[in-house]
């Protein structure tokens, strides 16, 4: 399932394709017709995103809403001259002057209005891409926290408490952080939960401007290296978690075609500290790493570095 970073990329990249103008809508695979029908045509005011909820935003409050679930794919690509054929079980294609977007296989799709949007919202945790802004800071994590008996690990895969963190987010940043998986969610020191909040911050701004997951200090190190030496503009893009590899990597060829810009692979090999790593051993302590299946998807731990002190 894509984390939260895709989806805030997802968005930026679908706000510069289709913000301010009005894209034909249709549901080539014929599930959606009704909700293509009422957006077809109608100005796009934008695209944001909430931890792995996508909203398109229409005049005259009409909204779309995408969750892609497991399988969803959304592919944004540009042309030029004939508009190309949808390929696959297309449920909702938006067509804009240099640009298509296909949505296949999403869980979520949906019309929705403000009130049903901003239900939605309030059943979210707050979203690390959105630190600072109204009613989305840690603290409501924290007061959730303190009113659950499951395990930390449980807990930041509970999108009502924190929005957008997933498997892999999880399983690097207890293990950034030396926590154990299993210490109750109420155990946790306030202190320590901000800290990894923090990194949450840093960690998914940072996959949004690459495209991909970086954990690795020595590959953060290179990420940060490079944001520093973007130009002022494209540095406070990164701070306010609007800098995609769109703005680093060439937006004209970006916008010209081939894979759509959030799913293009970073410039990093894939590389983490326990993730997938079952058996092997731990680069920190030569312990082998530990996998359990926790919340519906696979744990991986070192015992010995997140022993519970």
């Amino acid at each position: 399932m894509p984390e939260g970073h895709t989806l805030h990329r997802l968005a930026l990249t679908l706000d510069r394709a289709f913000a301010g103008t009005r894209p034909r809508a249709s549901s080539p695979q014929g599930r959606f017709v009704d909700g293509a029908a009422l957006i077809d045509g109608r100005l796009l005011e934008r695209a944001e995103a909430w931890g792995k909820h996508l909203f398109l935003v229409f005049e005259g409050d009409v909204i779309l809403n995408i969750h892609l679930g497991l399988i969803g794919v959304l592919d944004v690509t540009g042309y030029e001259g004939v508009v190309p054929a949808p390929v696959g079980a297309v449920r909702l294609r938006l067509v804009g002057e240099r640009h298509v977007a296909d949505l296949r296989g999403a869980t979520v799709v949906e019309i929705v209005t403000p009130e049903e949007m901003d239900a939605t919202l309030a059943r979210l945790g707050p979203d690390p891409l959105r630190a600072g802004t109204e009613s989305n800071e840690p603290e409501r994590a924290l007061a959730r926290m303190a009113r659950t008996g499951r395990t930390f690990a449980e807990t930041l895969m509970d999108q009502s408490v924190i929005a957008g963190v997933g498997n892999l987010y999880r399983c690097e940043v207890l293990f950034r952080h030396r926590v154990d998986p299993f210490r109750p969610a109420k155990e946790i020191r306030p202190a320590t939960f901000l800290r990894i909040w923090d990194d949450l911050v840093d960690l998914l701004a940072i996959g949004v401007a690459f495209g991909q997951i970086i954990t690795m200090e020595h590959q953060l190190e290179e990420a940060r290296e490079i944001l520093r030496g973007l130009d002022e503009s494209a540095s406070d893009a990164y701070r306010h978690h609007r800098l995609t590899l769109v703005d680093w990597q060439g937006r004209d060829e970006a916008e010209a075609g081939g894979r759509p810009a959030y799913e293009r692979s970073g410039p990093f090999p894939r590389e983490y500290a326990v993730y997938q790593r079952n058996g092997e051993a731990c680069y920190t302590c030569g312990s082998r790493i530990r996998t359990r299946v926790v919340a519906g998807r696979n744990l991986f731990w070192c015992g010995r570095c997140q022993r519970r002190r």
